[in-house]
C-alpha cells in the first residue's frame, strides 16, 4: 500500500490483515483523515493476494467514539465549503456532498475478502455504522453500542439505513435510532447485532482464530464470490434472482481448478491447497458490489 497512514495502524500476517483505528487519545474519533485511510487500506487488502481476511479493531479502550466534535456545534455544519481530500471524500452523490462516513464504510462492503470486526470498547455514531458492512461482528464485554444520530441532530450516515434494518430488523433498528441511547454488549447480542460477546482478553484471539479458520480451509474465490451473492441478494427482488447469479457462478468454479482441489483434499483428509486468486473484476461471473451509482460525480466545487 502507497501512502503513510497517520490514523490507522495496517499490517498481514498469515493471510490476516488487521486495521487498527489508532487515534487512542480521542477514543479513535472519526476524522475526513481517517474516512481517507480507511478506504485506502480497504483497497490494499482487497487487492494483495495475501490477504484472505481483514480485522478491524481499535487502539486503547475504545474501537470508535464516533465523529470528531473538535469543531463544537459547527462540526456538522458547512458540508458544501469544508475543505476534503482528494478523492472520493470529494466527490458528491446526487449533486450534494458525499457523506465521509458512507466514503469509508462502502469500500469494506465492496470487498471481496470476509471482514471481521473486533469491538473492544464503545461504538458510538459512525463507530457503530462502519461496522454494519463488515461481515463478523465479535464485542469485548467492555463493548458500548450506540446510534446517537437523533440525540444531535442528524440522520444516521455510513449507508446505515440501508445496512442497519438488513443485520437486526426494521424495528430493532428504529427502536436503537429513535432513541439514541448507548447500550451495552449484551444487548448488542440479543438484538443479533454481534455474533458473540467475548472477554475483553480474549477478543482478539477470538477475532484471530475464526480468521484463521477461513484462511486456512477455504478457496479464496468461492468465498469471494459467496460474499459478493450474499450481501448483493439483501436487494434481489426474487429468489430467482439468487438461482441465476448461482447457476452461472457453480458453472464457472465448476470448469476452474478448485473444487477438484477441494475434493482432493477430503477424499485425501488433508489442508486444502486452492492455487486460484481472485481478479480484477468478476468472482465466478458474480459482478463487483455495490458499484458507484452514476450521480457519484467529481465535485463542483473542484
Amino acid at each position: 500500500m502507497t501512502g503513510e497512514l497517520t490514523e490507522l495502524r495496517y499490517q498481514v500476517a498469515d493471510g490476516v490483515a488487521t486495521v487498527t483505528l489508532h487515534r487512542p487519545d480521542r477514543l479513535n474519533a472519526f476524522t475526513l483523515t481517517m474516512a481517507d485511510e480507511l478506504t485506502r487500506v480497504a483497497a490494499a487488502a482487497d487487492a494483495d493476494d495475501d490477504v484472505r481476511v481483514v480485522v478491524v479493531t481499535g487502539a486503547g479502550r475504545a474501537f470508535c467514539a464516533g465523529a470528531d466534535l473538535a469543531g463544537g456545534p459547527d462540526t456538522f455544519g458547512d458540508r458544501r465549503t469544508r475543505v476534503r481530500p482528494p478523492g472520493p471524500l470529494s466527490e458528491e452523490i446526487g449533486g450534494y456532498p458525499r457523506d465521509a462516513g458512507g466514503v469509508a464504510s462502502l469500500p469494506f462492503a465492496a470487498l471481496r475478502k470476509p471482514v471481521i470486526a473486533a469491538v473492544n470498547g464503545p461504538a458510538v455514531g459512525i463507530g457503530a455504522t462502519m461496522i454494519l458492512p463488515m461481515d463478523v461482528r465479535i464485542a469485548a464485554e467492555s463493548a458500548r453500542f450506540g446510534y446517537v444520530f437523533g440525540r444531535v441532530g442528524i440522520v444516521p450516515e455510513a449507508a446505515s439505513s440501508w445496512f442497519l434494518p438488513r443485520v437486526v430488523g426494521i424495528s430493532q433498528a428504529m427502536e436503537w435510532v429513535a432513541t439514541g441511547r448507548v447500550f451495552d454488549a449484551a444487548e448488542a447480542l440479543r438484538g443479533r447485532l454481534v455474533s458473540r460477546v467475548v472477554p475483553d482478553d480474549e477478543l482478539l484471539p477470538a477475532a484471530y482464530a475464526l480468521a484463521r479458520e477461513i484462511a486456512d480451509n477455504t478457496s479464496a474465490v468461492a468465498v469471494g464470490a459467496a460474499r459478493q451473492l450474499l450481501w448483493s441478494m439483501l436487494g434481489a427482488a426474487s429468489p430467482w434472482d439468487a438461482h441465476r447469479a448461482e447457476s452461472r457462478a457453480l458453472v464457472e468454479l465448476g470448469d476452474g481448478p478448485e473444487p477438484a482441489e477441494g475434493v482432493a483434499a477430503f477424499l485425501e483428509k488433508r489442508p486444502p491447497r486452492f492455487p486460484d486468486r481472485l481478479p480484477d473484476g468478476a468472482v465466478a461471473g458474480v459482478p463487483r458490489w455495490p458499484l458507484p451509482p452514476d450521480d457519484v460525480t467529481p465535485s463542483s466545487g473542484t
